[in-house]
């Protein structure tokens, strides 16, 4: 009897066992899944002039938001340069079986320099919008994914994709990103104070402010990538890493609002 008893236990924490298994190779597989659906909405955003070696210089990564709108952090929102070549911003889409990506002139339709958060209009063909999801809803411990263009300069058009987890929320002021960008909606931001960051642990290099950081496991955008408190110097790289932050989604969607 004993040993009937013990055979039929095992069989219970077998049977018991699979579905936790299941469960977890499901969880594993689903990442890759989103990712999959992501890639088409992300862009490089950037600035053209036909007289540079190299034309294109990397300032970001956007995503699309609907229709023709490429959402982005502001940051990466350049003042186009005047003169005998003038500068023009674009971004570099995926074209399906092309070896390059496609250039398309982008101009900024609405820029909150305040929670660093812009929007720019492409044209051509609309790309596959990406689900704003619901910021106010994001808990510490939420499992995320962001998906951009690391030193995309010397990289180049390479899509790549690090996960982690939103580690806290902070209030935090986003500084401006230069003097000439000081106007008064920015100067009424700084007034008014700090505002809620998702704090994440996964690091973000140069080249990835704008990505889209969305639910691993849904692929709805919570957030942009803002900055990097930056740390001590990582030996690989050479550069200053530190702590990720990104602007919660709810200021993109204030934003697209406005548009309407």
């Amino acid at each position: 009897m004993r040993a009937r008893s013990s055979i039929a236990l095992l069989h219970l924490g077998v049977i018991t066992a699979l579905p936790m298994a299941l469960a977890a190779h499901a969880a594993q597989a689903g990442l890759p899944d989103v990712v999959e659906g992501v890639k088409p909405s992300i862009v490089a955003v950037g600035t053209f002039q036909k007289t540079r070696s190299p034309p294109f210089v990397f300032r970001g990564t956007g995503f699309a938001v609907g229709d023709t709108l490429i959402a982005t952090v502001a940051h990466a929102v350049s003042q186009p340069a005047q003169g005998e070549s003038p500068e023009t911003m674009m971004v570099l889409v995926s074209v399906p079986g092309a070896r390059e990506p496609q250039a398309r002139e982008a101009k900024p339709v609405a820029v909150d320099r305040v929670h660093d958060v812009a929007l720019l209009r492409i044209g051509g063909a609309p790309l596959p919008a990406l689900t704003l999801g619901n910021s106010s809803e994001v808990r510490d411990g939420t499992a995320i994914a962001f998906t951009g263009f690391p030193f995309a300069n010397a990289f180049g058009f390479h899509p790549v994709t690090h996960r982690g987890i939103v580690s806290s929320q902070p209030p935090i002021a986003v500084p401006s990103p230069s003097a000439k960008q000081l106007d008064s909606s920015v100067i009424r931001g700084v007034n008014t104070g700090a505002f809620v960051l998702l704090q994440l642990d996964a690091i973000a290099y140069a080249g990835q402010s704008g990505s889209p950081v969305y639910d691993a496991d849904t692929g709805k955008v919570i957030g942009l990538i803002s900055m990097t408190l930056k740390g001590s110097k990582d030996a690989a790289v050479g550069l200053a890493t530190g702590i990720s932050f990104a602007v919660p989604v709810q200021y993109l969607v204030d934003l697209t609002r406005g548009l309407r």
